[in-house]
């Protein structure tokens, strides 16, 4: 990639309204009584090192929203080092989850985006998931394979969020099919958009666990950006 320029990497705001206006359209898929179910995935390679800390505590914000909507089970899933891909069970209490999260540690490897997406979609097949949210900044893997993983996804309607970090344009470019082929959508983010990733995470964990409601509910508290939302659920 020597000699190729990269993108920007600070949010735009016509991004923050394409990313809100296509959650805000994606299909409500909670059977009335069951728990909403998020798969929130990360890449854990050494790359992500320098901001790990930081991307971490926002991670783990995110679900701080969702505690008095109840009902939603969310599942760890990072990859790192040597072919290391973990899950974690599926937990609903909020302090378990943050516990898990801000245990794991960056370590040198590949990403293994492909069996994070594989992963989905075997979880999806035994029980409904409402979304995946996948945060990372690179990847080295087939395109074309991830592709046809992500359209598996999406025939399941298991929307992939996915969030990129930093400006490498052909991750980007990944992460966007990723997103389009599942039903789901793109955002980018780095240091200067904190606030807003983890308004935008948020925003899809209220989603998964309340529905449209609960997001346009979310959308007036909370302003700003997220505000747009108020005006595009229906």
């Amino acid at each position: 990639m020597n000699g190729e320029k990269k993108v920007p990497s600070t949010t735009s705001s016509a991004e923050v309204a394409d990313f809100l206006e296509k959650i805000a359209h994606t299909p409500s898929v909670r059977a009335p009584g069951q728990s909403g179910r998020l798969i929130f995935a990360m890449d854990a390679t050494a790359s992500r090192g320098p901001t790990w800390d930081r991307a971490s505590h926002i991670q783990a914000e995110m679900f701080s929203e969702t505690a008095a909507l109840g009902g939603l089970e969310i599942q760890l899933v990072y990859y790192r080092g040597f072919g290391e891909c973990r899950a974690s069970p599926w937990v609903s209490n909020t302090g378990d989850l943050l516990r898990r999260m801000t245990a794991v540690t960056c370590l040198a490897g590949h990403t293994q985006i492909g069996k994070v997406l594989k992963h989905a979609a075997k979880e999806g097949k035994k029980q409904k998931v409402s979304a995946l949210v996948f945060v990372g900044d690179a990847v080295e893997e087939d395109v074309d394979s991830l592709g046809h993983l992500a359209g598996q996804l999406g025939l399941l309607g298991l929307p992939c969020f996915m969030f990129h970090e930093g400006g490498d344009p052909v991750a980007q470019g990944v992460f966007r099919q990723i997103a389009h082929l599942s039903g789901g959508a793109f955002c980018r983010f780095d240091a200067n958009s904190a606030q807003q990733l983890r308004d935008l995470l948020a925003a899809v964990a209220v989603y998964a666990a309340g529905g449209r409601k609960a997001l346009a509910d979310y959308g007036q508290r909370k302003g700003g950006v997220v505000h747009q939302l108020t005006h595009q659920v229906k």
